[in-house]
């Protein structure tokens, strides 16, 4: 399922979402240059996250944690990682906080590293991608969240004559079904031995890290209030939530996490 937007206004700017989506698009833009330059093996293999080096070398190499974080492979990978950043990063912010939000986002992607690096211990290849820390973005929305309506791409055409080319559909299926296909590729990908690919480990070690993280960085925070999925059609949108936080939707009950 290819995810478009959500119906889930913000009472807050989500400026360090904003932030973190123009550095992540400004270093791909400086390393797809730099690719240009240099050999684009080097480029990786210097900025990437190596699991042999670092540990072999965890004081030397341990700012790859964070270099790795705003690296891509190509223009489809950051492409795909900002939308679901964009869509699913702004609600988390605006319920724990800014600075709180950003810690959150580097201590999720620092987790998806740590546990590729445990199932691959010995790879050389450099990993690169904002995808772990996107995950735990993911837990978090699905714990915060779970009823709030997606509106998807319509994957099936013949439905298309009932509810158009999209839907809405429950965070928590969205979420799901990534969550299913990166544990099934997980598994697959167990013992092979492959020069490259996707980082199914990392996605699933940062997508546990916000399940799990989310409820202690919520503390002291109020719970927000969501609309919640009514049906597969997509809803009208919602106005932006006034900052003095005086706006209500009527359908949710009040004080629960949806």
């Amino acid at each position: 399922m290819i995810p478009i937007r959500d119906d889930n206004p913000t009472r807050t700017l989500p400026f360090v979402n904003y932030l973190l989506i123009a550095l992540n698009v400004a270093a791909w833009l400086a390393q797809f240059w730099l690719m240009t330059e240099v050999d684009p093996r080097i480029v990786l293999s210097s900025f990437g996250l190596v699991p042999t080096r670092l540990l072999n070398d965890p004081a030397g190499e341990s700012f790859t944690l964070l270099t790795s974080m705003f690296m891509h492979g190509d223009w489809a990978h950051i492409g795909w990682n900002m939308v679901f950043l964009y869509i699913f990063g702004d609600n988390v912010e605006d319920a724990v906080g800014h600075g709180r939000y950003l810690l959150f986002y580097l201590v999720c992607g620092a987790l998806a590293a740590f546990a590729q690096v445990f199932v691959g211990p010995d790879s050389t290849v450099p990993m690169v991608g904002a995808s772990g820390a996107i995950s735990g973005v993911l837990g978090a929305y699905l714990v915060l969240y779970p009823r709030a309506p997606i509106t998807v791409i319509n994957p099936i055409l013949p439905l298309w004559l009932l509810f158009g080319p999209f839907l809405a559909i429950p965070a928590w299926l969205v979420v799901g079904e990534w969550f299913l296909g990166n544990l099934l590729g997980g598994l697959g990908s167990l013992g092979m031995q492959t020069g490259g690919g996707v980082a199914f480990f990392a996605h699933l070690g940062g997508f546990i890290g916000g399940l799990v993280l989310i409820r202690p960085t919520m503390i002291g925070k109020n719970k927000t209030q969501t609309r919640r999925w009514e049906g597969w059609r997509p809803p009208p949108r919602l106005p932006r939530r006034p900052r003095d936080d005086s706006w209500r939707d009527p359908r949710p009950r009040p004080g629960r996490w949806e």
